[in-house]
């Protein structure tokens, strides 16, 4: 049983039915007729309306796999992913987990004992502090009191955070409160934990995360890097692999790092080990996701390593399928959001009217949408995933300029032509990427240049008028279209309209 849903529960589904296993899917009422539902053998309406009452609902979700006779549950991620409780309720219910056990999700969950855990192990941690919770105002007094021994700039984080939540950086000792309080607050509501811990805030760093697997056999591997820097509001945008500045003895080290990591908590199945790395060459522990990651697809392509069907073959018992690492070609993804990107990245509805993807050699999409569907506030307003490989990374940078400018999707607003800009951007193209060059490149934040902005308008228009009959006419008695029905504007939209 696949207990998630969109592009994620897509992927496991192709994944089960190559390896031959029976597959259920669930879905709440919102989902019905989704593309994922029509990929499964099986599918089980959910009760509820909400997420907490669909997606969230772990006793459901396990009466359905008992119902169906599904004897494993993949997660996927986000929803009920890393959650130790659910994984426990899984295994006591007779069923297979495939993920890691609950304890280490749980060490590796809580971001203060994920860092004890490492230091112990000897994997290097940013430099920072933990404060336990006793009451606000005594963990607000003693975070103060760790700020100033950390020093400025610093960095607040939720010791169950992710997403980017209940974290805020601190630059001035007169914001430390405020911050304080705030990212406090903003913990609470998201996950009911309002422990905060400080890191050092590593200025001009770069995101390198080294994808693990483990089986029950005792062998842990790692797979390479994917270098995740672009990022906005700690949210990735633009994912590679390899990394464009790594060399083999920095690979190798935080690779073993990585590996390290994954051994001190008895690690089973797919994991990514994140690090930040400094402009001085250090890399430190940033925290582990114990799932498969939404950018795994990049590493897929450079390796030749199917992680989901890994995953699978873990959970079984197997041994893990992976000969030595070897890294051919490159690979970039980005993530296709609806979302208004002129307008502060506002979340986008509305029906796809249109959605053609690009096509050729090297490149995929994974997506849990087609042409047709409606876009809801209801979910993430991720639409897909675009990755495309090459044998160099100048190669796969163009073949992704030339994929996105291919993508069309109309009836909703996307990121599209942010992502297009994007891949123009100087420390995107020469690789000297960090976690703030989105807030560089535009500080006040992204706008599409005017010109092509009204060029693509008036192709549109005009290429929508002679859909609806209107642009036809004769020249020397001899009609231009022959079409008796309305002509699609992708056969003339390239036509320059008088």
């Amino acid at each position: 049983m696949v207990a998630n849903r969109g592009e994620i529960a897509c992927r496991i589904l192709r994944a089960c039915r190559e390896a031959g296993h029976p597959s259920v899917a669930i879905c709440a009422s919102n989902d019905a007729g989704s593309l994922f539902t029509e990929m499964a053998d099986q599918v089980v309406l959910l009760d509820g309306e909400t997420i907490s009452e669909t997606y969230l609902d772990q006793e459901q979700i396990i009466q359905a796999a008992k119902d169906t006779g599904a004897t494993a549950i993949h997660p996927g991620f986000g929803f009920l992913s890393e959650r130790a409780e659910f994984a426990n309720a899984v295994q006591s219910a007779g069923l297979t987990w495939i993920g890691p056990s609950a304890l280490a999700i749980e060490k590796m969950g809580d971001k203060m004992t994920a860092r004890q855990t490492m230091r112990a192990a000897g994997v290097p941690v940013i430099p920072g502090e933990e404060v336990e919770e006793v009451d606000e105002t005594t963990s607000l007094n003693a975070l103060r009191d760790a700020s100033t021994r950390v020093g400025y700039p610093l960095l607040l984080k939720a010791s169950s955070g992710g997403g980017g939540k209940g974290m805020r950086a601190v630059h001035d000792p007169a914001d430390f409160d405020q911050a304080a309080a705030g990212a406090r607050r903003e913990a609470v509501a998201a996950f009911g934990d309002g422990r905060i811990y400080i890191e050092r805030l590593l200025s001009g760093s770069k995101h390198i995360e080294i994808q693990v697997l483990a089986d029950q056999h005792g062998r842990t591997i790692h797979l390479g890097e994917r270098e995740c820097s672009v990022q906005r509001r700690h949210q990735k945008v633009f994912e590679e692999a390899p990394g464009p500045t790594m060399n083999p003895e920095l690979r190798e080290a935080m690779g073993q790092a990585a590996v390290a990591a994954a051994e001190a908590v008895n690690y089973v199945g797919a994991g990514t080990v994140e690090f930040l790395l400094a402009p001085t060459g250090e890399f430190f522990f940033l925290e582990m996701n114990t799932r498969i990651q939404v950018e795994h697809p990049v590493t897929e392509l450079v390796t030749g390593v199917d992680i989901v069907r890994e995953q699978l073959r873990i959970a079984e018992g197997e041994p893990m399928s992976c000969g030595d690492l070897m890294l051919r070609g490159h690979a970039i993804e980005v993530r296709l959001y609806a979302e208004d990107a002129a307008n502060g990245f506002l979340p986008s509805i509305g029906p796809l009217a249109v959605f053609r993807p690009p096509e050729g050699p090297g490149i995929r999409l994974d997506t849990g949408v087609r042409e047709g569907d409606d876009v809801t506030p209801n979910y993430d307003p991720m639409l897909a995933k675009l990755i495309v490989w090459a044998p160099s990374r100048p190669e796969a940078l163009q073949k992704m300029r030339r994929a996105l400018d291919e993508f069309v999707v109309l009836g909703t607003t996307t990121n599209i032509e942010f992502l297009r800009d994007l891949c123009d951007a100087t420390p995107v193209v020469n690789g000297s990427t960090t976690t703030t060059t989105i807030d560089e490149l535009w500080p006040n934040g992204w706008n599409p240049p005017a010109a092509p902005l009204l060029e693509e308008a008036a192709l549109l228009a005009a290429a929508s008028a002679e859909t609806l009959g209107l642009h036809r006419h004769q020249t020397s008695g001899a009609t231009v279209s022959t079409n008796n029905g309305p002509v699609s504007p992708f056969t003339t939209v390239q036509r320059r309209f008088p």
